[in-house]
C-alpha cells in the first residue's frame, strides 16, 4: 500500500490554515521553547527553499540560466539553546564544478548558536559537564537531548576547551601600549602543590582594572616573574616607564622587578599580608596593641614618623619574641612606599594592599574548583585564564580614581629624582 509523506519544506509553501495556527498555538501553550523551535525550523526552510529557487530555479523546472540544480536533501545540525537541533537541509550542486553550492542562509545559521558560549558560561558557573544537558534541555519542555545533539559531557568539554585556548591565545599575544598605567599587582595562585599560575592586574590613570597576564611554574621563583615580566614588555609595557609595583613580599618578586625596571622602581609591599604575618605569630593578647600601632603607621603622612612608630614597635618585642620583632623590621623600605610618594590616605588605602588581584585569585579558584586533576600547564593556563575573565565582569573602577593623577605626578617625581641622583653619581 502507497504511503504520502509531507516533507519539511512543503510545510513551509504551504498555506497556513487553521490545524497548523492551531499547532503553533498548542505548542505555545505547551512550551514556548518548543514553539520557538518550530517556528525557527518553518522558517529557516522557507529561506532555504527560496535560497535554492534563486541558484536552481523551481522544482521539476529546468532552468539552463540558474547556476546550479537540486541535489536532494541531507540531515544537517545548527545550534539551539546550547546544544543542536537537527534539520532537514536541500542541496545544491554547480553546473560548472559538480561540487556542492552553498545556501547564504544555511551558512549564516550554522555559524550562529553560541554553542562554545554556552559551554563556557555554564563552565564558570561550576556547572558540571554530566549536567549540562538538564541545563540547557528541560524534558518538559519537548526540546530533545538525545545522543548526537551536543549535549555529552565530551561534546560540552571540547567547546570550552576550544573556546578558552582561543581567548587565551588572544589575550596572551594582545597590545598593552595603549593602556595607561599606573599601578600594577602580581601575585601567584597554587592550584596543586606543584603549579603555580602568577597573574598580573594593571591599574589605568582612569581608574580602571586590567588582567594583563599569567604564567606557569612551580613556585614564586625569579624566573617564573621574568617569564611574566618578559611577557607584558613584549606586548608593549614601557621597561623604562615608572610604575607602582604592589606584591605580597616574595623577595623574587622584588628581585626581578628591580632587574627589569630599575632599581629606584616604587614597590609596595602588601601591608595586609604583612600585619598578618606579624599577628599570626603572636599571643592573641598583643594582637590589638599591634594592629593598631600598625595602622596609626600605615595612615601617617610623614615616612619618617611612620617609620620611627614601626621601629618602636619592634623594639617591644625585642625580647619577648626576637624572630617577630626581626620579622617587624623586615622589608621597612617597601612597606611605607605609599606614604613616601606623598600620596592621600584615601588612595593609599586603595593601593597599600593586593587585594584587587587576591580578589581575583578567589573567583579563580571558584572556577577551578571542580577540576579534580591537572592533566597538564596548558589545561591550568586554560582553566586560570577563564577565571580572570570572569572576574573582570565584576572589576569595578578603583574607589579613588579622581586622586590617580597625584599618583602619576609622583612617580614622574620620583623617577626623576632618581635619574638626578644617578647623575651626580656619576659626576
Amino acid at each position: 500500500m502507497k504511503t504520502t509523506t509531507t516533507s519539511a519544506s512543503a510545510l513551509a509553501t504551504a498555506p497556513v490554515g487553521p490545524s497548523l495556527v492551531e499547532d503553533a498555538y498548542g505548542a505555545l501553550a505547551e512550551s514556548f521553547e518548543q514553539f520557538c523551535l518550530m517556528a525557527g525550523i518553518e522558517s529557516l526552510t522557507q529561506m532555504m527553499n527560496e535560497d535554492v529557487a534563486r541558484l536552481a530555479g523551481d522544482r521539476y523546472e529546468h532552468c539552463p540560466d540558474k547556476p546550479g540544480y537540486r541535489w536532494g536533501h541531507t540531515k544537517s545540525q545548527a545550534g539551539f539553546h546550547g546544544g543542536k537541533v537537527e534539520v532537514d537541509r536541500p542541496r545544491v550542486r554547480s553546473k560548472a564544478t559538480g561540487k556542492e553550492m552553498a545556501l547564504p542562509s544555511w551558512e549564516e545559521i550554522s555559524a550562529g548558536g553560541y554553542l562554545d558560549q554556552w559551554a563556557v558560561n555554564l563552565m564558570v558557573m561550576n556547572m558540571a559537564t554530566r549536567k549540562f544537558g538538564r541545563a540547557v534541555r528541560l524534558p518538559e519542555a519537548g526540546i530533545s537531548a538525545e545522543a548526537g545533539s551536543g549535549l555529552s559531557k565530551s561534546a560540552v568539554s571540547r567547546r570550552f576547551k576550544a573556546l578558552t585556548q582561543a581567548k587565551l591565545d588572544a589575550w596572551m599575544a594582545s597590545d598593552l601600549s595603549e593602556l595607561d598605567l599606573v599601578a600594577i599587582q602580581i601575585d601567584g595562585v597554587h592550584l596543586d602543590d606543584h603549579l603555580l599560575m602568577l597573574g598580573a592586574v594593571g591599574i589605568e590613570a582612569s581608574g580602571q582594572k586590567h588582567p594583563l597576564g599569567v604564567v606557569e611554574g612551580a613556585t614564586e621563583n625569579a624566573a617564573t616573574v621574568q617569564a611574566l615580566l618578559d611577557n607584558l614588555i613584549e606586548r608593549g609595557v614601557n621597561p623604562a616607564g615608572c610604575y607602582l609595583f604592589i606584591v605580597d613580599g616574595a623577595k623574587a618578586l622584588s628581585k626581578a622587578l628591580r632587574r627589569t625596571f630599575g632599581a629606584d622602581i616604587p614597590i609596595q609591599r602588601c601591608q595586609v599580608h604583612k600585619a598578618r604575618n606579624i599577628t599570626d605569630r603572636l599571643a592573641p593578647k598583643h594582637h590589638a596593641a599591634v594592629r593598631r600601632a600598625l595602622k596609626q603607621a600605615w595612615e601617617m603622612h610623614d615616612a619618617e614618623k611612620a617609620e620611627r612608630l614601626i621601629r618602636n614597635l619592634a623594639r617591644r618585642f625585642e625580647q619577648e619574641a626576637p624572630d617577630v620583632s626581626r620579622s617587624i623590621l623586615e622589608g621597612l623600605d617597601e612597606i611605607l612606599t605609599v606614604v613616601r610618594l606623598g600620596l592621600p590616605l584615601e588612595l593609599r588605602r586603595s593601593l597599600a594592599s593586593t587585594n584587587i588581584i587576591e580578589s581575583m585569585n578567589s573567583v579563580i579558584r571558584q572556577v577551578c574548583r571542580n577540576v579534580k586533576r591537572w592533566r597538564n600547564a596548558k589545561m591550568a593556563l586554560r582553566w586560570t585564564a577563564a577565571g580572570m575573565f570572569e572576574a573582570k565582569k565584576g572589576f569595578r573602577r578603583l574607589k579613588a580614581y579622581k586622586q590617580l593623577p597625584i599618583l602619576k605626578q609622583a612617580l614622574l617625581d620620583h623617577r626623576q629624582k632618581g635619574q638626578l641622583e644617578q647623575m651626580k653619581d656619576a659626576a
